[in-house]
């Protein structure tokens, strides 16, 4: 039986030239030519004359950004609960607070009004502003970014963008990742394009480049000998994962429109179903990259729990045994951080929102491997499997 993944890494055959180009060098090691073109390749893809800094993950970029900025013990740092781990666990390697913001919705990102609401509080409770805004795109849904941008100038508090799932995704016709201080990519084996594992990290000019470096290869000092003033980290990229990159950036836009294509077959498809919603850009501006397309049970029961203990309903879980007994892969949204164990003490501004979300949504494959044919068997079981 075939087996249809979620995404499944896709090589365009250039690969090999780069890596085999390394090999030949023998410039296996972090930096070299490949990383060198790689980042180069980069910024041409994010324009705005960004500059970008290859790393050995999302995570490593999440992190040197927050080092970037001095984050450090006993400051608070606003992240979007509706996230993966690796969007806050950065804060915490810093001795900061991840302050836990909850998502609207449309998008299904950080809520301005929620957002504002946190920072006023914790200015309140602690006397000083946040250090940091880390709002995300959901499975490469851009946020209402402008929204986000307008508080956080206001405030003068730096933002990251968190744009590990929404590489090539675009609002009002620029780049996410490229509206902050900061972004952050991932070429994580599941991403829009791989590195096999890696990250970069979007930074505004030249000097931010140079510092993010600096902090990447261990602090070491400019010396003839390992001088080393600061606490640095092993963070880039290697040559020969560089030279995976490179291959995979010829596909790029390939990829891309695949997803989108991929989105629109779902959305086609359940128009007519009022129990199956596909989550789809809500403004005209939006262009999402559809990394993973997503899709809301909107008559399914809440199992009524919330908070650590909440689980994804009935219906989730018999879709997804329903798809996984026809070789087809699915996987519930993420668990909110504030219902995390390890963050369930973190100060947390929700609604219910990204809980409900959870409970009620389910990942459906959208990768480049996926075929028009798979669609329509997965569009088939799911029909099947609603309880109406």
């Amino acid at each position: 039986m075939k087996k249809v993944h979620l995404c499944l890494a896709h090589m365009s055959g250039n690969e090999m030239k780069y890596i085999q180009e390394a090999f030949n060098t023998n410039w296996v090691a972090p930096l070299g030519p490949n990383v060198n073109a790689f980042e180069q390749d980069l910024e041409r893809f994010a324009g705005e004359d960004k500059k970008v800094v290859a790393l050995a993950s999302g995570t490593a970029a999440v992190h040197l950004a927050m080092v970037c900025l001095g984050v450090g013990k006993g400051d608070d740092v606003i992240c979007q609960s509706f996230t993966f781990a690796a969007t806050c666990n950065p804060a915490v390697y810093l001795g900061a607070t991840p302050v836990l913001v909850g998502s609207e919705e449309a998008t299904w990102n950080m809520d301005p009004n929620k957002l504002e609401d946190a920072i006023k509080d914790r200015i309140q409770k602690t006397g000083k502003k946040p250090k940091a805004i880390v709002p995300v795109y959901m499975y490469g849904m851009p946020a209402y970014i402008d929204e986000i941008m307008e508080i956080a100038n206001r405030y003068e508090i730096p933002v990251i963008e968190d744009s590990a799932e929404a590489f090539g995704s675009k609002y009002k016709g620029k780049m996410t990742g490229t509206f902050g201080r900061f972004g952050i990519m991932s070429f994580n084996g599941n991403k829009m394009i791989t590195t096999s594992g890696g990250g970069a990290l979007i930074c505004p000019d030249e000097a931010t480049k140079k510092k993010a470096m600096f902090y990447a290869t261990q602090a070491r000092e400019d010396k003839p000998y390992y001088l080393h003033e600061e606490i640095g980290f092993n963070y880039r990229m290697s040559n020969v994962c560089a030279g995976i990159g490179r291959g995979q950036m010829t596909v790029v836009y390939d990829h891309i429109k695949h997803h989108q294509h991929i989105a629109q077959l779902y959305a086609d498809a359940f128009r007519n179903i009022e129990e199956i919603k596909v989550h789809m850009a809500p403004e005209s501006y939006m262009e999402p990259n559809y990394w993973l397309s997503t899709v809301t049970f909107e008559k399914s029961r809440s199992n009524g729990v919330y908070g650590v203990a909440c689980e994804p309903n009935d219906q989730v879980m018999r879709s997804m045994q329903a798809l996984s007994a026809v070789g087809i892969e699915s996987r519930p949204l993420w668990k909110p951080m504030h219902s995390q164990p390890v963050y369930k003490d973190a100060p947390a501004y929700e609604d219910g929102t990204s809980e409900r979300l959870f409970q009620k949504g389910l990942c459906l494959p959208s990768g480049p491997c996926v075929t028009d044919e798979d669609v329509e068997l997965i569009v088939k079981t799911l029909k099947e499997s609603v309880v109406l």
